[in-house]
């Protein structure tokens, strides 16, 4: 299970054991109902453990037919060693042209179309074709961006001429790189930029600045850390870029990454002023993060120098702006509410717990008087309740003053008794807004509660679809929307950007730029966030049992193993917060047939000693 931002664990993973359904792949290890805890056996796949073979190109061979050329320009492509040889493959004036930058097809397979006929001694010119299932494209940000659907054939031609010295060489060709899915993964891998959140006209002083991440993919073993600030310095990916801002001024480019045995890293940028100490800081801080993700411990500091101005920047620095600043003190914090009495838990590793204070804390016998869901503020000072009836929508301070629970923020007019409507899945991101979704069949909605006030947020592009459930991200930037066609009995998992306006007094927000998360699923049960940049869905592809997957807010999963079944699962929680070398990030937590289960070091562990648990989730 990938748990760290080194991105060299594989990011999809499986739910084991007897009690959360049958296993579907033979031979890994399974949690029994009874006897000690077994070792999850986590796939790692052949994109992330048996593909890590450098490849080294080979130059073309002295009278190659054009077809054979092809077959040795495309295992060019993804050598380790740039694109120095692939460009022998060319004539003199593509070479000079062609552009390998420009983006990538990712194809399941390549394959080169029989041609119409055999070249001859006297034909001077010739072509050949790719084609291929087309799975994702890589633009030239270096941003992924999953192929949905299932007729995706991709075809690119070739065209090559017979040169003076009676060598075929390659002529015309398309722009950027051509795939297949295997090289891909072997060649690139998925790191981490980062961008400071867009200011807020609706919130004062225009809100915290903390950063977000944005996944791309670049090549593993040609000098990354350098490709990483170049891309940084490049600018957002176009799907993000509406709700993040960059430091780094238009020319800004990077001449030098190099990281001490101090484990500094020092960036010598060119065409950007470093002479005014806040602008420095700002670019400084965001290398820093960019950097640093590449592999945990590598980069304890950066230090940036420009033609005139240097500065530095580290995790310690004050106040925090990194990834998941938002998530709060109480992001680690694990919470349950008891299916008797509906009384609001506050647990760590599993144990019993004390109630929580104020009135979410005390007994209510009447189930009738039950809140049906709960979700904790990040900052643990405040938790949302969503009646029994799901008719009414509840802002409760946790302290001792809160004795009796506060008119209602927000109501639902739905029918009483209506299983599948009303209010559901309230979401807080860590400015302290409110989200939830509102089912009424005749007015379905999504509703921010700032405060005691409530403000509907128009979802752009919903085509008939209505949101069943939805969880914000710490930052408030991105969202994760289960949505439902009309007469489908069934879910899917889209993402969208949360664009904040209007004024403190008047604040507007819009749900837009939406992308379809996870399109081989055909059905979702439950989603959350787990670090910045990735989504845990329970769900489920079609005629297949329940898995439990790791999603990149691109689309992208980093890994191609079967998964382990499990059935019995109800809802998983995670927690946004990375954890550090000393500190290992949260757990996942499961709730499945009335047990609740957190995996610890890829150990599913029942927790025993909570009992009556109807929900088991973090802060958020």
């Amino acid at each position: 299970m990938r748990r760290t931002s080194s991105r060299t664990e594989p990011r999809l993973t499986a739910v084991a054991g007897a009690v959360l359904g049958a296993l579907v792949a033979s031979g890994c290890a399974a949690m029994p109902d009874s006897g000690g805890i077994t070792k999850v056996e986590l796939s790692q796949g052949s994109a992330d453990k048996n593909l890590q073979a450098r490849v080294y190109p080979v130059a073309p061979g002295k009278g190659a037919k054009p077809r054979e050329l092809l077959t040795g320009f495309l295992d060019a492509v993804t050598a380790d060693e740039g694109y120095d040889t692939a460009r022998k493959y060319l004539t003199e004036s593509a070479a000079a042209s062609w552009n390998p930058e420009a983006g990538i097809q990712v194809l399941a397979s390549t394959t080169i179309k029989e041609p119409g006929q055999s070249v001859s001694d006297t034909d001077t010119t010739a072509s050949e074709t790719v084609t291929g299932q087309m799975v994702a494209t890589v633009d030239e940000k270096h941003s992924y961006l999953l192929v949905a659907g299932q007729n995706n054939n991709a075809s690119s031609d070739f065209t090559f001429v017979r040169e003076k010295d009676g060598e075929w060489r390659i002529d015309k060709l398309p722009p950027g790189v051509i795939m297949n899915e295997t090289n891909f993964r072997n060649s690139f891998r998925q790191v981490e930029r980062f961008f400071y959140t867009a200011p807020d006209p609706s919130a004062g002083n225009g809100g915290q600045e903390v950063l977000v991440a944005d996944p791309i993919y670049l090549r593993r073993r040609i000098d990354p850390l350098t490709a990483a600030a170049k891309a940084l310095v490049g600018g957002p990916s176009n799907w993000l870029s509406p709700v993040v801002r960059t430091a780094f001024p238009t020319g800004a480019s990077v001449d030098k990454v190099a990281i001490d045995d101090s484990r500094v890293a020092h960036v010598q940028l060119g065409g950007a002023d470093l002479g005014e100490p806040m602008a420095c800081r700002r670019m400084a801080t965001q290398l820093f993060y960019t950097l640093a993700e590449q592999g945990k411990g590598q980069v304890e500091r950066l230090e940036l120098k420009g033609q005139r101005g240097s500065c530095t920047a580290s995790r310690a620095d004050s106040p925090a702006t990194g990834p998941g600043a938002l998530t709060g003190a109480s992001s680690v914090q694990q919470y349950y509410q008891r299916s008797d009495n509906g009384v609001l838990m506050a647990t760590d590793d599993g144990r019993t717990g004390d109630p929580v204070h104020g009135v979410l804390g005390k007994p209510q016998p009447n189930p009738a008087a039950q809140p049906s869901t709960l979700a904790v503020s990040r900052d643990g000072t405040r938790a949302a309740a969503i009646s029994a009836d799901g008719r009414q929508l509840y802002s409760v301070a946790l302290s001792d003053s809160a004795v009796a629970m506060p008119e209602p923020v927000l109501s639902s007019p739905v029918k009483a008794g209506s299983k599948d409507d009303g209010l559901a899945s309230p979401s807080w991101d860590g400015r302290g807004d409110l989200w939830v979704v509102d089912r009424n069949p005749q007015g379905p909605r999504v509703v921010m509660v700032r405060g005691d006030k409530s403000y509907t947020v128009p979802v752009d592009g919903l085509t008939g679809q209505t949101v069943q459930a939805l969880r914000i991200s710490s930052d408030g930037t991105r969202v994760a929307l289960v949505v439902r066609s009309p007469g489908v009995a069934t879910s899917s998992l889209m993402l969208g950007l949360v664009v904040h306006g209007g004024t403190p007094e008047a604040p507007t927000a819009r749900i837009t730029a939406r992308s379809s998360s996870a399109p081989s699923l055909t059905d979702v049960a439950s989603v959350s966030w787990a670090e910045s940049d990735q989504l845990l869905v329970l769900g489920n592809e079609a005629d297949r049992p329940k898995q439990l997957y790791y999603i990149s807010t691109d689309g992208s999963q980093s890994t191609d193993g079967q998964l382990q079944g499990g059935l019995g699962m109800l809802s998983v929680s995670a927690s946004e917060s990375r954890g550090d070398s000393l500190t290992p990030a949260p757990p996942v937590l499961a709730v499945a047939e009335g047990k609740v289960y957190r995996l610890v070091n890829n150990q599913w562990r029942e927790a025993q000693l909570l009992d009556k648990a109807r929900s088991f989730f973090y802060a958020g």
